[in-house]
């Protein structure tokens, strides 16, 4: 799995060694770095039991140890607004 921007994960220790004590992260994006093969630098916000923001962080994490707790919602599909009309203008008089 490739998180998304707007996915929330769940991080422990199968994720990475530092994780002993689990957290649930939103991710803001994946970071393109140089990584190990099946490592993933993400950047986002790790949150509390309520799911509010109280750290921004990045964290070097195995991608096969990451737990989805909530997709990101689908972005909505891009509408065509009807075209304007155009105003017709008239010359102005001046002075």
């Amino acid at each position: 799995m490739l998180p998304r921007s707007g996915d929330v994960l769940h991080v422990n220790s199968a994720a990475s060694v530092q994780f002993t004590k689990p957290i649930h992260f939103r991710v803001i994006r994946v970071l393109d770095r140089p990584t190990y093969d099946g490592w993933l630098w993400l950047e986002g916000y790790e949150l509390n039991a309520v799911g509010d923001a109280v750290n921004r962080r990045s964290i070097f994490v195995k991608r096969e140890g990451l737990r989805l707790l909530q997709a990101a919602p689908q972005p909505l599909p891009h509408t065509v607004r009807a075209l304007r009309r155009p105003v017709s203008r008239t010359p102005i008089r001046t002075g």
